[in-house]
This record gives C-alpha cells, structure tokens and sequence, in this order.
C-alpha cells in the first residue's frame, strides 16, 4: 500500500486551514487549540514548512507564520516533499536502478520511474486552493454540545477560532 505519513496528512490539513485566509499571520498555539494536534507536532511542521518555502515566519508578538505565495501557487506536491522528502515509490526511483540487489532481474524496473513520474505529476495539479475549498473548517470547541464533547477537537473538521 502506498501511503503518505502522518505528518505529511497534518501538513495538509494546516496549510489548507491556513489557505482559507492566505495572508493572515497564525500562530502556533491558534493552529493547536483549532486541529486538535500537539504543540510540538505543530511547531515541527510549520518550521519544516517555512524552511521549504512554503511558509513565512512572522516575528514578534504578534508574529507567527503565513503562507509564502499564494494557494494556487503550492500544490499538494510541494507540502507532501517538504514533510516527507522528495516523492519515491521504490528503492530504485530514490537511490538509483543499482541500488537493489535484484535489479539485473527486475522486469518492472523501467517503469517505476514512470508510474513514479505519473503520481507526482498529479499531485502537483492539485493546489492548497483546491483542497483548501473543499476541506471544512476546524471544529471550534466551544460549539461542541457538552453531553458530545471530547477533550480534543477532530482534526480538520469545523470553524477556525477567531
């Protein structure tokens, strides 16, 4: 099964919340209280999400992080390589052909570049605006009935705190 990390999924659900408004300054706390998610994963990804580019840090006490360009302009590609590292399906497309010990029998091996190619290629026509658009707000906790209420939010479902 391919599948993206954890982090690489949280990644995504924090730049699209911070895509619905592009050039406002979020800080972290904001982002912790609205996705549910720990400070420290919080503050990891949006500070491997700055020093990929995607990302603005913003000084002060009233700093935080913005979006560096906007949402049309970051595709799902670009989060899930800087979170995860650079898209690869198999040890061959990250290291090279020789790099396993099968490969003078590999029948599939000149098509994994190309189903690899293929994957990246889709998910770099997907912007943070379009998965920004469709994905809903985080929950706002205090809406929460309390006979329902958890102790944490869902992430990546409900209203952004104000």
């Amino acid at each position: 099964m391919i599948r993206l990390s954890r982090l690489a999924d949280y990644g995504v659900m924090l730049m699209s919340q911070m895509a619905r408004e592009p050039s406002a300054v979020t800080n972290v706390q904001n982002l912790v209280e609205a996705s549910g998610l720990s400070a420290a994963t919080v503050s990891k990804l949006l500070a491997t999400l700055a020093r990929h580019g995607l990302l603005g840090s913003i000084r002060g006490r009233k700093g935080g992080y913005r979006l560096a360009r906007s949402p049309a302009n970051i595709s799902m590609e670009q989060i899930i390589a800087a979170v995860d590292g650079p898209i690869a399906l198999t040890v061959c497309v990250d290291q090279g052909i020789d790099s396993c010990s099968v490969s003078a029998f590999c029948t599939s091996r000149g098509y994994w570049h190309r189903i690899n190619e293929a994957i990246k290629e889709a998910l770099d026509q997907v912007s943070l605006a379009e998965v920004a658009s469709s994905m809903p707000m985080f929950l706002d906790p205090a809406a929460i009935e309390p006979s329902k209420s958890t102790s944490r939010p869902t992430p990546g479902i409900g209203v952004t705190p104000d």
